[in-house]
């Protein structure tokens, strides 16, 4: 037989199995993380019917005649280029922005790993995070992502508190003086051990000053601070009428600097207090003026049935507060404490945490999501649904977490889609069905060349 025929039937399947790859590229284009393939082409064996020459004796040299044989398959490699984004606010929906794979596992000790760009995602009855297929979504540590909608959150009790904000240093003592002898009152909540609620007012009271003539580096201004809860206990500081001697002998004020930046807290004697120009006159040691050294405190609430609260009072609480002469919006906030909860909702960071909102307020961190990468991801097969496994080319997969080293960020409430481009593949198939059709050509071609050799004998 001649050489053309298998030529051409050699052409005739390479191409056949190129509308095969074309034709699952196209049924997948709106496959959720599909990656397309590519196929190229080599050439076979050429048959040497007349080897190179070296020049000699004057002659140059010659060229070797080869015949080819026909064509085979080079490659069918995968594309893992990314894909678009279609967006679906499903908070289960999650799409890789970069690098990386999600890692599910068929068991819950995540020992049989499958690799996928498929983010879509949902949870089973028990919680899991799973793919279509069943398969459990792996945290970086390897274990199955599991939202129990059952979780609770335990009561624990407030053990601190901080002051945020401004306090208006133009308070008018005579105006805003209030009948409980304070010139701006706040509220916070707190918590008890079994998660009991109870209510601590902040009161601020008379403003005093450093003498005028203090040296500029050295002014001062004190505003008397109180803290008390229901019930009996042991409150924090107490506010003396206005223009009266404290109550508290010494009181505890805020002191803050010329720039009305809170300092620390102080106390000062009723002794060493002016009333008549509201300035702190009898000097102390090393200061020029009365003030004693830094005071701290504990805030002690009991309630009948309630458990007790004790509340550290010190520096810390204070420092995020100003005394500028601009609106009050000084704020208190409970640094810890709250009632017990159950978990409410849940969503999911671009760096990969699984966050949980309960119903008392609170949110904790319920997982991390983990990815893979490899050296060779083109080297990684696929297995169906979307999954792919490692292979002794792809590398072995390096784990972390999302938005870290190489790995990607990732986007919630959205899918990649298909990185399969239509155009590309209808292009590609008008040529593989060009090459197709030439091929079979050359068949017929030379099967006609045969028939007039057997006609020869007529």
């Amino acid at each position: 037989m001649m050489r053309s025929m298998y030529a051409g039937v050699s052409g005739l399947q390479v191409h056949q199995v190129k509308m095969d790859i074309i034709g699952n590229n196209i049924a997948n284009v709106n496959t959720v993380g599909f990656k397309g393939s590519k196929v190229t082409f080599q050439e076979v064996f050429a048959q040497t019917i007349k080897g190179a020459g070296a020049p000699q004796e004057g002659r140059g040299g010659t060229n070797p005649q080869q015949v080819g044989l026909g064509v085979g398959l080079s490659a069918i490699s995968v594309q893992h280029t990314k894909g678009s984004t279609q967006i679906t606010s499903n908070p289960t929906d999650i799409m890789i922005d970069g690098n990386g794979f999600f890692v599910v596992s068929s068991d819950d000790t995540g020992n049989n790993k499958f690799y996928t760009r498929a983010g879509n995602f949902s949870l089973d009855k028990l919680g899991y995070l799973v793919n279509p297929s069943g398969l459990k979504v792996l945290d970086n540590d390897g274990k199955p992502v599991r939202i129990n909608k059952s979780d609770t959150i335990e009561s624990t009790a407030t053990t601190k508190l901080e002051f945020t904000a401004n306090l208006n240093f133009n308070y008018d003592e005579t105006e805003d003086f209030q009948a409980d002898n304070s010139i701006y009152t706040t509220t916070t909540d707190v918590y008890d051990s079994v998660g009991n609620k109870s209510t601590v007012t902040i009161k601020f009271g008379q403003k005093y000053a450093t003498p005028a003539g203090t040296p500029e580096g050295e002014t001062r201004s004190y505003r008397q601070v109180a803290i008390s809860g229901p019930g009996t206990g042991t409150p924090f500081g107490e506010l003396s009428a206005l223009n009266t001697a404290t109550v508290a002998d010494p009181a505890t004020y805020a002191e803050f600097d010329k720039a009305g930046n809170f300092v620390r807290l102080v106390e000062i004697a009723s002794a060493d207090i002016n009333l008549t120009n509201g300035e702190v006159t009898a000097g102390a040691a090393g200061s020029g003026i009365g003030v004693g050294a830094a005071t701290a405190g504990t805030l002690v609430i009991q309630q009948s049935g309630v458990e007790d609260i004790s509340i550290a009072i010190d520096n810390d609480t204070f420092k995020g507060i100003t005394h500028y002469a601009q609106t009050t919006d000084m704020k208190a906030t409970p640094v810890d404490g709250n009632s017990a909860g159950a978990l409410d909702s849940f969503a999911i960071s671009s760096s990969g945490e699984v966050y949980g909102t309960y119903t008392n307020g609170e949110r904790g961190t319920l997982a991390t999501l983990g990815l893979a990468a490899f050296d060779n991801a083109p080297g990684l097969m696929k297995i169906g649904g979307n999954l792919f496994t490692d292979t002794p080319n792809s590398g072995t997969p390096k784990f972390g977490v999302p938005g870290t080293g190489s790995f990607g960020q990732l986007a919630p409430g959205a899918l990649e889609m298909s990185n399969v481009d239509l155009s590309q593949e209808f292009t590609d198939m008008i040529t593989t069905q060009r090459g197709f059709q030439a091929n079979s050509r050359v068949i017929t071609t030379t099967d006609e060349m045969l028939q007039e050799l057997v006609n020869l004998k007529r």
